[in-house]
């Protein structure tokens, strides 16, 4: 991949991208900084992208795994920081949004990437199970019981005049 693909491929990948991580992972912020960091590695790897068959598929694993190892860390991190003010400038999600959010926060995080990456990312059962290296009926399984849970959490968290949509 030469520079004017990488670009390409960068600008329109983006904020695709940062909307499936920070669904998967519940932070926007956190999302952005993985996701700009998946990319300046896959610069380093772009003559390698260009062979693979999804160079958006590698960054969005890329940036999952930098989340999950920056979360780590944090746990072992004591220090409580105020989280209950938002970022100047930071648009405020609408309450379907956060109903959204915090029954996705509350599956397990396999059922939560499945979700995600089925209905945020648009992939197959079969991209995914490539994508998380699982078998395709793991996640049929994951997907069935995320949405049986996300049934239940969100039929008791949106307000009455969009439970029927």
């Amino acid at each position: 991949m030469d520079e004017t693909a990488f670009d390409a491929f960068y600008h329109v990948s983006f904020g695709r991208i940062v909307v499936q991580v920070a669904a998967m992972i519940g932070s926007r912020d956190e999302a952005m900084d993985c996701v700009q960091e998946a990319f300046v590695r896959a610069w380093d790897h772009r003559r390698q992208l260009a062979a693979d068959l999804s160079p958006e598929c590698w960054v969005r694993t890329t940036a999952y795994r930098l989340a999950v190892s920056r979360w780590r860390r944090r746990r072992m991190d004591v220090r409580a920081q105020d989280r209950s003010l938002p970022s100047p400038g930071t648009p405020q999600p609408s309450e379907n949004r956060v109903a959204v959010d915090a029954a996705l926060a509350k599956l397990p995080a396999d059922q939560r990437r499945a979700i995600v990456l089925y209905h945020f990312a648009d992939l197959s059962v079969g991209e995914i199970a490539h994508e998380t290296g699982v078998p395709t009926g793991t996640v049929k399984a994951r997907l069935s019981r995320a949405r049986a849970t996300l049934s239940t959490l969100l039929t008791d968290r949106l307000p009455e005049e969009n439970r029927h949509v």
